[in-house]
């Protein structure tokens, strides 16, 4: 019969384990930083969310692929479309579709880290867009979206100003 002590260490290890790619881009520099500093965009095109239509997580419930042709920007970034009605739509209330912390990965920003993002790696809650870096680190962040959003928030200053 195994140790419960042992068990428990496993699990944590697991669980570390689980966000070592995220760990390793931190430390080795390799994470998306958008050229302002306040947006997680291509420093070369301006694009945002890597060109998925940020309409699409409210009206479709998933991440689909923007139109090159259907564009709009907004605060310093290129954001693409679906179709010309989603455009429309951000462009009547961009703040309320644009990704929150700067299309930064939520969870990475709650632990004082710009992190990049999988545009697929998404939760809406209260209304409001937020990406996460992968699956496993997504998962970690739904285990406690109160509690990671209010560390975020409080990180989100200092580190938009970075």
């Amino acid at each position: 019969m195994a140790d419960p002590d042992t068990a428990r260490n496993t699990g944590g290890i697991l669980r570390l384990l689980a966000h070592l790619p995220l760990v390793a881009a931190i430390l080795f520099g390799s994470l998306t930083l958008a050229a302002a500093g306040m947006l997680n965009i291509d420093k070369a095109t301006g694009l945002a969310i890597k060109g998925y239509d940020p309409v699409a997580y409210f009206a479709d419930g998933k991440a689909i692929e923007g139109d090159p042709a259907i564009t709009a920007e907004h605060d310093g970034a290129l954001y693409r479309f679906a179709s010309v009605a989603h455009r429309d739509t951000f462009a009547a209330d961009p703040e309320k579709y644009a990704p929150q912390f700067g299309g930064f990965c939520a969870y990475g920003i709650a632990k004082g880290v710009k992190a990049g993002v999988e545009p697929d790696k998404f939760t809406i809650v209260d209304g409001r867009l937020y990406l996460n870096y992968n699956a496993s680190v997504q998962e970690t962040w739904r285990g406690d979206i109160p509690g990671y959003l209010a560390k975020a928030r409080e990180n989100w200053q200092q580190l938009s100003a970075d």
